[in-house]
């Protein structure tokens, strides 16, 4: 008879199999990614002076995931509508969110315990991997935290932005996403088009600020539009992404922030302002 943690085990389990030499290469990226400082992680994106190309970092495959993958896909969910109270200063509501992602810590606990089940060298590098995210998402949250008691916002975007970021990172590393793309750059499919096709302000003269709709005038994810949730003060001159949705799931970059051109015209807002407030 099968025990509750087999049973649990058995319903994160991917359907298919990687081979072993690309669950090696996987695990052994995630685990050096993993130790990280989230300074360091930023500089996995190129100074866009520098001439040099983007890094693009291993993605799994995506798992087919039982019903603890779909609790963890739900802290997206909760993001959003963190996104859309704090975009809209609801202070009142903003902090009540600590409490309520701390919920999901057994979620997460039990996701990567049981997806990565053995003590082989791939299993122990994910694993270390994952809970690096969740140690730096949840040190986030404590920031938010910190910056709602004292009604600081640029603390708090800044906080919700590496929020956004790790938990991003988590569904990556742990092939919760719903799609693998292995594109390289986009950039190749806009030659021979002029840019004006594009319409945007000039990124150098009229800088996207958080809340802005944008659409990458440069770089790899050329194209793509978004919002801007986070913009570092570090000197690094990036700022933190959070991309239009496809096939369920809206990924967040670091980018140099001369690439992130502010949309012109009339648009719609953001998805998240769409979301029904529970209770009016």
């Amino acid at each position: 008879m099968k025990s509750r943690s087999d049973e649990t085990a058995l319903s994160v389990q991917s359907s298919g199999s990687h081979n072993a030499n690309r669950r090696f290469f996987l695990s052994t990226a995630a685990a050096i990614g993993g130790l990280l400082s989230a300074n360091e992680a930023r500089a996995d994106f190129p100074n866009p002076f520098s001439g040099k190309k983007k890094v693009v970092s291993p993605t799994q495959k995506p798992r087919v995931g039982g019903g603890m993958a779909s609790k963890i896909r739900k802290v997206g969910t909760v993001m959003d509508e963190l996104q859309r109270d704090l975009m809209q200063e609801r202070w009142d509501l903003v902090e009540k969110y600590p409490q309520q992602l701390r919920s999901f810590v057994p979620v997460f606990t039990t996701f990567t315990d049981a997806a990565f089940p053995t003590d082989i060298p791939t299993d122990k590098g994910l694993r270390v991997a994952l809970r690096y995210e969740v140690g730096r998402f949840f040190a986030c949250v404590e920031r938010l935290r910190q910056a709602t008691v004292r009604r600081d916002l640029d603390a708090a975007y800044l906080a919700y932005a590496d929020m956004s970021l790790h938990f991003d990172r988590y569904l990556h590393v742990g092939g919760l996403y719903t799609y693998y793309d292995d594109t390289v750059s986009l950039e190749p499919y806009f030659k021979g088009f002029d840019d004006s096709a594009l319409v945007y302000s000039d990124p150098k003269k009229d800088p996207a600020e958080v809340r802005d709709l944008i659409v990458m005038a440069k770089g790899p994810d050329k194209g793509k539009t978004g919002i801007v949730i986070g913009i570092y003060p570090d000197g690094s001159k990036t700022c933190v992404v959070k991309f239009d949705r496809y096939k369920e799931m809206r990924e967040i970059k670091v980018c140099p922030r001369e690439w992130v051109a502010k949309r012109l015209g009339e648009q719609d807002p953001d998805e998240a302002f769409l979301i029904p407030r529970k209770g009016g």
